[in-house]
């Protein structure tokens, strides 16, 4: 890419869950210690998402302390009934998240979408406006809020350690619109990685690089056609002409 496509922004939130997915089904959660590369990709594509492009999560930083809280929940099973179960939140967060997107190159039809600066622009703006959709920190009771800031200002609470291993962690889902390799075509894979923390900042693994991948289940690629297209364009053309994109 020809044009510096980063941008920064802080998230922050009474409460964050981010939880790996296979203790999601049922019973008690409790948080890991800090987001995961799904967590925030989620966060940055309920700020902006096109297919036509793909959001690489660079660094994070971490702000304030790593607090957590216990709470007593009655979720709602399948069947109908309740029963108590303790979530162990995340308390009080905020992160600094720099960032970047690159083209799918899995969507070859929506090549002529490819306008960095329009991107970029428009990226920035719903930053600034908080997100075009609402912002959860891992879980849907843990409202976020999303806005623009300058990646390494401020004081952070772990700026003076050295390093901080938080072990094997779940890092994120590769999707078939999202391979990178033959045989990532047509399935969903969960990937894994060592996470740790220098100086208060997790600078992670691209999606590719990381050191495990297991395959969860098969799924074909959403295919986009004329109609899509249309839905797609006219939406863009509506947000411009009424100053919302």
């Amino acid at each position: 890419m020809q044009h510096q496509n980063i941008v920064e922004f802080k998230i922050s939130g009474r409460y964050a869950l981010f939880s790996d997915p296979i203790t999601r089904i049922g019973g008690e959660k409790c948080s890991y210690q800090v987001p995961t590369y799904e967590a925030i990709k989620g966060i940055l594509s309920s700020v902006y998402w096109k297919p036509t492009l793909i959001w690489i999560i660079d660094e994070i930083r971490i702000i304030n302390p790593i607090r957590t809280q216990s709470s007593g929940i009655r979720p709602i099973q399948y069947n109908g009934g309740n029963t108590l179960a303790i979530y162990t939140y995340l308390k009080d967060v905020e992160y600094q998240v720099k960032a970047h997107f690159e083209w799918n190159m899995n969507r070859p039809e929506l090549e002529s979408d490819r306008n960095e600066n329009k991107h970029h622009n428009i990226a920035k703006r719903m930053i600034e406006r908080g997100g075009r959709r609402d912002i959860f920190l891992g879980s849907r009771e843990c409202q976020g809020y999303v806005e623009p800031c300058t990646f390494g200002e401020g004081n952070g609470a772990y700026d003076q350690i050295d390093e901080l291993s938080f072990g094997f962690m779940f890092h994120g889902f590769t999707y078939p619109d999202e391979a990178t390799s033959q045989d990532e075509q047509e399935k969903v894979h969960a990937r894994f990685w060592h996470q740790k923390m220098e100086n208060g900042i997790i600078r992670f693994s691209r999606p590719e690089a990381c050191e495990k991948k297991r395959f969860v289940k098969d799924m074909t690629m959403k295919t986009f056609d004329e109609t899509n297209f249309t839905s797609v364009f006219q939406l863009e053309k509506e947000e411009n002409q009424y100053g919302l994109a």
